[in-house]
Formats: structure tokens, sequence, C-alpha cells
């Protein structure tokens, strides 16, 4: 099984969230939160800043930490093949300087301040579905229940 450590921001500001649509190589794009995978010996917390600097083009701070999701992904549907785990350090973020633009060499295409009423209709990420719950109940324990897969929603 491959293993995958990973930091998320869930930006949220007026009634919307900061999203980025990833475009991977083979598939459809779908919307996923600012992030990605922590670089050896990197802190989560560092992680989170410089993954929505590469994607978004913006600067940001960290706020709080909202919370760890750890999911293993069937060999059916992970990318690589074979069952992967990710677990992702959700981190609610404020965005301090810059504009959304799409991520310079890389697999976001384009990053979007998102009204909440809208993201239940985009093709996207349960990451998106894990960080606004976990922003929005604030669990004391920092875990929320598992967000079901399918339909629009996607690994």
């Amino acid at each position: 099984m491959s293993f995958r450590l990973a930091a998320y921001a869930v930006c949220i500001e007026d009634g919307r969230v900061l999203l980025a649509r990833h475009v991977p190589t083979e598939g459809e794009s779908n919307w996923t939160l600012p992030g990605g995978r922590v670089e050896h010996g990197e802190d989560p917390f560092d992680a989170v800043i410089r993954e929505v600097a590469e994607e978004t083009g913006c600067a940001a701070v960290v706020n709080r930490l909202l919370g760890v999701d750890s999911r293993v992904i069937p060999a059916a549907v992970a990318r690589a093949g074979g069952e992967h785990q990710n677990v992702g350090v959700f981190y609610r973020v404020r965005i301090t300087g810059g504009r959304p633009r799409p991520e310079p060499n890389g697999d976001v295409a384009e990053s979007a301040w998102t009204p909440f009423a809208h993201v239940a209709g985009l093709r996207r990420s349960s990451l998106v579905d894990i960080g606004l719950a976990l922003a929005q109940t604030l669990p004391a324990t920092g875990h929320v229940a598992p967000v079901p897969v399918g339909g629009l929603i996607q690994h």
C-alpha cells in the first residue's frame, strides 16, 4: 500500500471557499482544496503555506488546525493502481495577499473563490467536503465521519 502525508488549506471568506481545479494527466478535472504532499522533513504547517502559494499564487497564514483525516483508497480507484492511504492535515488559513491564478507548470488549471451554495454542484475531491465539515463543526476530536465517495465526489 502506498502512503502520502498531505496538508490542505481551508480558506473561507464572505461565504466563499478558495478552490483549485486540478487537471490530472488522465481523467476528468475536479475541484479540490489548495494543498498537497508534505515533503520529506517538512512540517505540515509550512507545507500548507507553500502549497497555497504554489497552487493559487496567494500568500496565506495559518489560523488554526482543523483536524486530521485518514482514508484508504481502494486499488480499483487509486491513481497509483494499488491501495493507497492518504493522511491529510487540514488547516484553516487566511489569504493575506496575491490573486488566484493557475499553477505555473503544475496540475492546477485555475483557482477561484466559490460560494458555498455552488460547491455541491461541482465535480470535486472528497477533501473539499472533509475540509468544509471540519471548518463548520470544529469537532473537539479533529475528526469527522467518513465522506461517501461517488457521483460528483471523487477520491
